[in-house]
């Protein structure tokens, strides 16, 4: 899958942009701050329909002084050409549409254009709550499997309402039945598709961990949750009266996490910086192949800002992975030429590289789209 050709209007810092890409390696340089990251987070938002960068507020992706945003990405998608739109007023719900006709329902979107970012922001999911390793989980299984996208809407729908009646302070039991009896329906199988998940992707992380570490780091995935000692009813049923005084629901697939392990410690307590973002981009290239093996299309694989806070040694290990065959359309960003031309020196493959400035962006001399 390749990304042929994208227009973007007053998105963050960029008021309007009419790019060519090459279906093999993009390479955006310029100074921190002046928006090579929003070119990225764009192509993320036609992918997932939401920014990489999550917030509650989907204005805030709209550039300021501006009333909408647009987005526009044509694609090739298994030899088929394919045209994504997404625009958004402020104040209004954002529209998505597919080859010019509208999506009843985002979710049915998820999927289509497989995607994944290497972001600095993914500090997070070392040093971050369990928030953040279970959207981990839920976008690169969601990706790849719609019945579990169902799911964990209908499980978080119904945890809402479970909610809004303990801090009602409802006691009577048959209140609670039919709610928790969805809960226990959908958690049995987003607990049954996680265990799967995490079975398979461990020896893929561990794999791309060394490949970028060497070998004398040794590092694991944990999956935990409330299920793995029981049902969710089970549960629900032994914590209700806790939950009616803390005001919500305490146990459930909601609460589940992912625990990063370096040599049988937890990551996030022992890990130096380097290591924290040698294991953050050995997750997101673990959640490549994942994608890749699981699905029809290649993923688009975006990397931002991924040499910062790395030793040379570890650096060159990235060149070497990044450059190789195995990936399709890459996007990447540095401020610092050298890697990028170093990069597209061992890629042997297309390349367009680019400039970025104050949201402007450019092609250089020697990129190929004209």
């Amino acid at each position: 899958m390749t990304l042929n050709t994208a227009n973007i209007v007053n998105y963050k810092n960029i008021a309007e942009a009419r790019l060519v890409f090459s279906p093999k390696l993009n390479c955006l340089i310029g100074n921190n701050g002046q928006g090579k990251t929003n070119v990225l987070d764009a192509i993320y938002y036609l992918s997932m329909c939401r920014s990489y960068a999550a917030t509650s507020d989907n204005s805030a992706v709209i550039r300021h002084g501006e009333p909408y945003m647009m987005l526009q990405g044509s694609y090739t998608r298994q030899d088929t050409p394919l045209e994504i739109s997404v625009a958004l007023q402020r104040g209004k719900r954002k529209v998505v549409r597919r080859n010019g006709k509208e999506y009843q329902r985002l979710s049915q979107h998820i999927g289509l254009l497989p995607v994944v970012m290497v972001s600095p922001m993914d500090w997070d999911l070392v040093r971050g709550s369990g928030e953040e390793r279970r959207r981990f989980m839920d976008l690169i299984i969601s990706q790849n499997d719609s019945e579990y996208l169902d799911a964990l809407i209908r499980y978080n729908k119904a945890v809402e309402q479970r909610n809004a009646m303990i801090k009602q302070e409802m006691r009577d039991p048959l209140l609670y039945e039919t709610v928790e009896q969805e809960m226990e329906r959908q958690a049995t199988l987003i607990h049954q598709r996680r265990s799967q998940w995490a079975e398979q992707f461990q020896p893929i992380f561990m794999h791309y961990y060394s490949a970028v570490a060497g070998e004398d780091e040794t590092v694991s995935l944990q999956y935990k949750s409330h299920l793995n000692d029981g049902t969710m009813t089970q549960h629900l049923a032994a914590t209700r009266e806790r939950d009616l005084i803390l005001g919500y629901t305490t146990r459930g697939i909601h609460r589940d996490d992912l625990e990063l392990m370096l040599d049988d410690y937890p990551m996030r307590r022992t890990g130096s910086q380097g290591q924290c973002k040698t294991y953050t981009i050995a997750l997101r290239l673990a959640q490549f192949d994942f994608l890749k093996q699981g699905g029809p299309a290649v993923p688009i694989l975006l990397l931002d800002d991924i040499f910062d806070k790395l030793d040379a040694s570890r650096v060159e290990r990235i060149v070497d992975v990044v450059s190789s065959d195995r990936f399709g359309q890459i996007f990447i960003t540095d401020t610092n030429r050298t890697h990028l031309d170093e990069i597209v020196a061992r890629h042997g493959g297309g390349h367009c590289l680019m400039h970025v400035e104050n949201g402007q962006v450019t092609v250089m001399k020697g990129g190929e789209p004209a």
